[in-house]
């Protein structure tokens, strides 16, 4: 069906490529405290990725093995996204809440692009 590990390394790397372009940005221009809010949000976002992975291989195993697992970490996805709130909060002046907002919704966009052009390139595999 589909290999996590190949489509994290795909997700991995566009998120990194958006970091260096949030730091270019968050050098170079006058509006820091939004690419620091961008940075920020996007290293959370990144974060709930890896965790979801981590998750998902644990759950994987389990279900193999026939153990029961937890949960999938939702919870520690949701305190990470507070906890960045929480710096917004105590220092609006370096971290923009609404750039921290949609860093936080990067993953989901990045996921949704890496997906439709695997689908249109890889047509022949399917």
């Amino acid at each position: 069906m589909f290999d996590l590990h190949q489509i994290f390394k795909r997700q991995r790397k566009y998120i990194f490529f958006l970091l260096a372009i949030y730091v270019l940005g968050w050098g170079f221009t006058r509006y820091q405290s939004v690419f620091l809010g961008l940075i920020v949000g996007t290293a959370i976002s990144f974060y709930s990725l890896w965790l979801l992975v981590r998750k998902y291989r644990q759950f994987s195993e389990a279900m193999e093995h026939g153990r029961k697992i937890r949960s999938l970490g939702t919870a520690a996805r949701m305190a990470a996204a507070g906890f960045g709130v929480l710096i917004s909060a105590q220092y609006p002046e370096y971290v923009h809440l609404i750039g921290l907002v949609i860093g936080l919704m990067t993953i989901y966009i990045v996921i949704m692009i890496d997906y439709f052009f695997y689908a249109a390139f890889n047509r022949e595999e399917r």
